[in-house]
């Protein structure tokens, strides 16, 4: 399947509800109401109960328990609610993939989010979009799953989606990767330039014309959060380490790995992506 025919397939881009789309429209605004985007998220039952148990997880270590819209409009930021509005639609959307165990993929979503917010921070980028980018960063596959399982069942079996060489292999045997999806969905999903050009670069950040450092930051924190997820040691680390990508943003071995978040439980996250 092309990747323009994949992008406009009916099942592989679910619709916006009503209340996120007006929201994404006022946080897109250069002077978005505060107040607004709190009542859009109140008015929405289901959304708020999303967006409450990730504001109060312990991705943001909040210094109180946040009860309401308004008070996570306050105390976390724009951003941040951007952040948290997207992930409650995507996991409400994305509630059942087959071939993708939903579990581990959200687990490994929040763990590069949470990596690129660290890494981000340490070189002074946004470390709300760098959140974001990395939640999403890999949405393109499961689209690619909903929309083409007899195409992506085969490279599963020989390349799990995890896995270090995944996007290598989707780009020999289809032409383009799940980044190039993600970047499109996000397009689509009215997501701001500079978080869809990230997901569109995340994979070879600084090849050829492109020198996109939010999508270095996901190229890193994506390649931790893999080398975690398939356990490798002190010397897998080593030996796929990217280290041109690491070079241009200024990140060694050590300093990535230095600024790994500590492991937070992801059980309260998840709920919000799998209940």
């Amino acid at each position: 399947m092309q990747l323009e025919a994949l992008l406009n397939y009916p099942r592989a881009l679910p619709a916006m509800s009503r209340t996120v789309s007006d929201l994404l429209a006022e946080m897109n605004k250069d002077d978005p109401s505060p107040k607004k985007v709190a009542d859009l998220v109140a008015h929405d039952p289901a959304l708020t109960t999303r967006v409450l148990r990730l504001s109060n997880s312990a991705f943001f270590r909040v210094s109180r328990q946040i009860g309401n819209a308004e008070e996570a409009v306050a105390l976390l930021g724009m951003t941040h609610v951007r952040s948290l509005v997207m992930a409650a639609a995507l996991g409400s959307s994305f509630k059942n993939v087959p071939g993708v165990e939903m579990v581990q993929f959200w687990r490994y979503s929040l763990r590069v989010a949470d990596i690129s917010r660290s890494l981000a921070g340490v070189l002074r980028q946004n470390e709300g979009n760098a959140f974001t980018a990395g939640l999403v960063h890999a949405i393109g596959d499961l689209i690619m799953h909903i929309a083409m399982p007899d195409l992506i069942g085969p490279i599963d079996m020989g390349t799990p989606p995890l896995d270090l060489r995944r996007a290598e292999v989707e780009r020999s045997a289809l032409g383009y990767t799940y980044a190039e999806v993600g970047a499109g969905m996000a397009e689509k999903w009215q997501f701001p330039p500079t978080i869809v050009s990230a997901l569109k670069n995340q994979i070879s950040p600084f090849d050829g014309d492109a020198y996109d450092p939010l999508g270095g930051v996901l190229h890193l924190a994506s390649w931790r959060a893999r080398a975690e997820e398939i356990q490798l040691d002190d010397s897998g680390l080593a030996a796929t380490f990217p280290d041109m990508v690491g070079l241009t943003l200024g990140l060694d071995l050590d300093s990535v790995l230095g600024k790994d978040p500590t492991e937070w439980s992801f059980s309260q996250a998840l709920g919000a992506f799998i209940d």
